[in-house]
């Protein structure tokens, strides 16, 4: 495993730092606390048991499919093109924002890290790190399914099994850019391990995010106040700077539409003989409007302690 990005890994039981241990092919921490490094390259992480497993192999195997098609690199440009402006923003802050002095964020020989959390395959945090040549990246998933695609997704890009509601493996103001992909928010944990020059990005669905299909699939509608639940969840943490929706339309086969109904939350509720003959009916090329939305987030920060 990389070690520009184990230097900033932490114990997830004792939350001491961790260093591979030779040739085993282990991460342990001073307190004796091991963690293997799986064969396929990620390594164990979880505090205890996941209180769920993630996506399933057959959903992390449409993700793939369907995004190495392209279909979603929408999504992956966004955020390569704002990470870069966020490591300039973020730099010109740790340079001027002098109002509350803080330690500087640990690094390891001076890499920036890129956190994904929530990762799937890994496929939008390799694009960010190829837009950032500097930057190593790490993967976080509760999905092993995805997170052995996800280890293999870019040669500076690490990954590790941990859930997102729990404290995150890493170390306080360890990441200088974190993305958020369809994925759960912990807002405090996110805060916690984001360089207070940082920038935390999110990608939601926009409210039309695949319309055409909502009705006709009988697919789960995005919530419509899902920008203000984003916002609430996030809010006693960060300060929004930008927003913006992105939209691309799609031309599907029956095939790809299939594909990515199975690879979404969608998959849990659908029924796989009824939506093959509902896809039948939509007939071919079926046009699909991708659209997303993306927030730029700076972390709140603390007051200065107060004078005794």
């Amino acid at each position: 495993m990389d070690p520009r990005v184990v230097g900033r890994l932490r114990c997830p039981v004792c939350h001491d730092p961790l260093a591979e241990v030779g040739d085993a092919r282990v991460l342990r921490c001073p307190r004796r606390h091991s963690f293997d490094i799986a064969r396929q390259g990620y390594v164990n992480l979880l505090a205890g048991r996941a209180p769920h497993a993630g996506d399933t192999a057959e959903m992390v195997a449409a993700r793939a499919d369907f995004l190495a098609a392209g279909h979603f690199d929408l999504i992956s440009a966004v955020l390569a093109t704002a990470a870069v402006h966020a490591r300039h923003a973020s730099a010109a802050t740790a340079a001027t924002d002098q109002a509350h002095p803080q330690p500087p964020a640990p690094t390891a020989h001076g890499y920036p890290l890129v956190v994904d959390a929530g990762a799937g395959t890994g496929r939008h945090l390799a694009a960010v790190l190829a837009a950032l040549p500097d930057a190593v990246g790490l993967a976080l998933d509760v999905a092993k399914p995805a997170l052995r695609r996800a280890a293999r997704a870019h040669p500076r890009a690490a990954a590790a099994l941990t859930d997102t509601w729990q404290r995150l493996p890493l170390a306080d103001a360890a990441a200088t850019v974190l993305l958020n992909v369809f994925a759960p928010r912990n807002g405090a944990e996110f805060h916690r391990v984001l360089d207070r020059a940082g920038r935390l990005l999110v990608v939601t669905p926009a409210e039309d995010h695949l319309g055409e299909l909502v009705a006709a699939l009988g697919l789960l509608r995005v919530d419509p106040a899902k920008a203000d639940r984003v916002a609430d969840s996030l809010g006693g943490h960060f300060t929004e700077e930008s927003t913006a929706v992105h939209r691309r339309e799609l031309t599907l086969t029956g095939t790809e539409v299939a594909t990515l109904v199975g690879m979404g939350p969608s998959a849990w509720h659908t029924d796989p003989a009824g939506l093959a003959d509902r896809i039948a009916v939509l007939g071919e090329p079926v046009r699909v409007t991708v659209a997303v939305r993306l927030g730029v987030y700076r972390p709140r920060q603390a007051p200065p302690p107060r004078a005794r």
